[in-house]
C-alpha cells in the first residue's frame, strides 16, 4: 500500500456553501480505498477560497512539502484544475512531485 496525501481547493463562496470540497473528499477517499491508498487524516488538505491562479496555497505549500521529504507516494486531486487553473503550472506541480518520485 502506497501511503498518499489528498489536495481539494474550492475558490468561490458558492463552491463552499455548496460543500464541494467535501464531495472532493469523499470521491478521493473512496478512489484511495478501491486503489490500494493510505491516507492519513492529517493528509487531507482543503484549501477554501484560494485561486487556482496562484501557487502559494497553504495546503499546496504542504502537500509540496510532504512529497518532497518522501513521505508520500502519491497525490490525489479531483481533477487538475484543482491544483491550479494554469495548465503550465500544473505541468511544474506534476513535474515537481515526479522528481520527488510522487505519483
Amino acid at each position: 500500500m502506497k501511503t498518499a496525501a489528498i489536495y481539494t481547493r474550492v475558490s468561490s463562496d458558492q463552491q463552499k456553501e455548496n460543500k464541494t470540497i467535501e464531495s472532493q473528499v469523499e470521491a478521493l477517499l473512496s478512489f484511495a480505498d478501491q486503489n490500494g491508498y493510505i491516507v492519513a487524516k492529517e493528509y487531507i488538505f482543503k484549501d477554501e477560497g484560494y485561486s487556482g491562479a496562484v501557487l502559494v496555497r497553504p495546503g499546496l505549500e504542504r502537500v509540496r512539502d510532504l512529497s518532497a521529504e518522501g513521505q508520500i507516494q502519491a497525490v490525489l486531486v479531483y481533477s487538475p484544475d484543482r491544483l491550479s487553473r494554469n495548465y503550465a503550472y500544473q505541468v511544474v506541480l506534476l513535474d515537481e512531485f515526479a522528481s520527488c518520485g510522487t505519483e
